[in-house]
């Protein structure tokens, strides 16, 4: 299954521009970024609406991945940029090679045994397919990648939405997130 494979380490460079917004919305803003509604690992409500203002990476997880490391520099990025206002999301997701077996006590216990995780991680959920979560839904359709597929090839793709709920950037899994700070840097400092 093509689902199966990592994404090719040509395609670590963002798949398009991260000056346009992806949705159409301009500098005026998305509001339906601001309707999603998520939980969080401990099964509480998570209304997009407070993440007004803030940009946002949102990250698909997994503990047993080759990846699983990027954690540590995801964790920096919400450490350094937090009160810039940046906001790291994680969704663990089962889906790529089943390198997230774990429940939501097992994810959250190795997120901060392992990597000292403090920024958000969400319920474990589908990113593709049928069952996909409405987060994955609205983004990938927002900025889809390379050749203009929308599907996640793997864990830890990253999106950037700026301030105004527009879903600026995407990168796949090979991209380390300390390569992806000059571009959060840049979208902090726009419309604050």
């Amino acid at each position: 299954m093509a689902e199966d494979k990592p994404a090719p380490a040509a395609s670590s460079s963002s798949s398009s521009s991260s000056s346009s917004p992806a949705t159409g919305a301009g500098a005026k803003g998305n509001e339906e970024f601001y309707k999603l509604n998520f939980k969080t690992l401990s099964g509480q409500d998570y209304p997009f609406e407070q993440l007004r203002g803030k940009a946002v990476l949102i990250v698909n997880v997994a503990s047993k991945c080759g990846f699983t490391p990027q954690y540590k520099g995801l964790e920096e990025l919400h450490k350094k940029h937090a009160d810039e206002g940046l906001v790291v999301l994680g969704f663990p997701t089962n889906q790529f090679g089943h390198q997230e077996p774990g429940s939501s006590e097992q994810i959250q216990e190795f997120c901060q045994k392992n990597y000292g995780v403090s920024f958000t991680i969400m319920e474990k959920s589908d990113v593709n397919g049928d069952k996909e979560n409405e987060v994955y839904k609205y983004i990938k359709a927002a900025k889809p990648g390379l050749l203009g597929m929308k599907r996640i090839k793997w864990n830890f793709e990253k999106f950037l939405v700026d301030r105004h709920g527009n879903v600026v950037n995407r990168w796949s899994s090979v991209t380390a997130p300390k390569d992806i700070e000059k571009d959060i840097t840049s979208t902090l400092a726009q419309g604050q």
